[in-house]
């Protein structure tokens, strides 16, 4: 297809990339764009200086608590997934472009209007700004470049989103430091520097996505790796044809790859949320804060590398094999943490909750390619923001579980150091439910295949 010069700016015929063009070059635009909203991870570094916005060195009558804190992440991870699975449909339409440009728009927007709610000391402010604006840019943000890498990468899905997504549990490494440098430079006596450091992130954040928005292309139709040649004999797990955005949701694969992911996060994000406080109670007396702070940096680390290994390994063992990996290794591993716990090994308690996120990342990583084996190329960013979903309802059991639980335990007379083991042992059955989940999961009936006799759509290539 030849490049439109009429077309508007933001036209899938203005971004049409042209003959010898270097697919190399769409993964830097993804990663411009998930490095930024992996900003996420990293906002409760705010939560303690915005507890003395008023108080400025401790908190004063006036000032807001944790729990009112709280909301603003719970709010944005819920308008990501609601943002992901219903911008899906329009982002196939209108291509990546328009889609991360619209992303870096409400994500750095948010910032901005989070800023002026701050300085008036209005949370409502902060909650539309950061909650409702940056959750939405988050989770356009987040699915707009995994369909056109799929498509530039159709010889290595799995490691081409892996380098995307892993910019996602990257993201948090760049912005934490730099959020508290910023913080600490523009602090004063009547200041604690939070404004001014969200209208400097939220220019920094809109002109790195917006240069990935310029960046991206999405290959031509007919376009193949120069080479490659789709194999001959074909994975039943991976089809060559493609499933519509509204059939793909009546077939029971989609539901339970939802569940699979839903059961993979909850058991994950419950221990990010607790990580420190939680080796603290499991060594008592043996973990400092700051060698606490250290796990919880050893486990975002996990969580980032996580996602580009699995991704790139599912290349090789396929989807479904990766996802028994997570759930089998997970819930074995989660057996075995409190005995390490209550035989003071410090290092393997360490080391099983790194391999146990690295695959919570992983399931983030590896999902995207999974839907494209089953549901083709065609729509599978609308689809994967449609299962995304799933992440927003793991965010709210997982640290239900871990948080209700624990202080249920707690409050029964069971030590805290001892108070997580009935919670791992419930994570453990979750991923067992899990691996039944991905275990019955079966290629795509025949009949949810997009023909001829649908208005519109057309038989295509499994690269288109």
């Amino acid at each position: 297809m030849s490049t439109d010069h009429t077309a508007g700016f933001f036209s899938k015929e203005r971004i049409t990339a042209r003959p010898g063009f270097n697919r190399w070059m769409i993964p830097p635009a993804a990663l411009a764009v998930h490095l930024c909203i992996g900003q996420a991870y990293a906002f409760s570094v705010f939560n303690g200086p915005m507890t003395r916005l008023i108080g400025i060195s401790e908190s004063a009558p006036g000032d807001w608590d944790l729990p009112t804190l709280g909301w603003i992440f719970s709010i944005a991870i819920v308008f990501l997934g609601l943002s992901a699975a219903f911008a899906g449909k329009w982002l196939e339409e209108v291509g990546p472009r328009k889609a991360m440009f619209v992303a870096a728009c409400c994500f750095g927007g948010g910032f901005l209007v989070s800023a002026v709610g701050i300085s008036l000391h209005q949370i409502w402010l902060v909650y539309l700004g950061y909650g409702v604006l940056g959750g939405i840019g988050l989770g356009i943000g987040y699915v707009s470049p995994v369909s056109t890498l799929i498509k530039w990468f159709p010889d290595r899905r799995g490691m081409a989103t892996g380098m995307a997504i892993m910019g996602f549990g990257g993201g948090a490494f760049i912005a934490s430091p730099l959020s508290v440098a910023m913080m600490n430079h523009f602090h004063t006596t009547t200041s604690v520097g939070v404004a001014q450091t969200f209208v400097v992130m939220g220019v920094l954040y809109f002109i790195s996505m917006t240069i990935g928005s310029l960046a991206v292309r999405i290959p031509a139709a007919d376009w193949k790796p120069e080479g490659w040649t789709p194999p001959v004999t074909q994975n039943a797990m991976i089809t060559r044809n493609h499933v519509h955005i509204d059939q793909a949701l009546k077939t029971p694969q989609f539901w339970l790859i939802w569940w699979a992911l839903c059961l993979n996060v909850t058991a994950g994000i419950g221990v990010l949320g607790q990580a420190s406080v939680m080796i603290q109670e499991s060594f008592k007396g043996g973990i400092t804060p700051a060698a606490a702070a250290g796990f919880v940096g050893v486990l975002s680390l996990a969580n980032m590398l996580g996602r580009f290994f699995w991704a790139s390994v599912s290349d090789y063992v396929g989807r479904k094999n990766t996802y028994y990996i997570f759930f089998v290794l997970g819930a074995v591993l989660y057996f075995m943490v409190p005995g390490m716990g209550t035989a003071g090994n410090v290092a393997l308690f360490v080391l099983f909750y790194a391999i146990i996120i690295s695959m919570y990342g992983g399931g983030f990583s590896t999902v995207p390619a999974y839907l494209a084996d089953l549901f083709g190329t065609r729509f599978v960013g609308g689809i994967h923001g449609r299962l995304l979903t799933a992440w927003s309802a793991a965010g709210v059991f997982g640290p239900v579980l871990v948080n209700y639980i624990r202080q249920y335990q707690v409050d029964s007379g069971v030590p805290p150091a001892q108070a997580y083991t009935t919670t791992m042992y419930i994570m453990a059955g979750l991923l067992i439910v899990g691996f039944i989940c991905n275990m019955m999961v079966r290629p795509v009936a025949v009949h949810h295949h997009m023909g001829e006799e649908q208005p519109g759509l057309k038989p295509v290539l499994a690269g288109e």
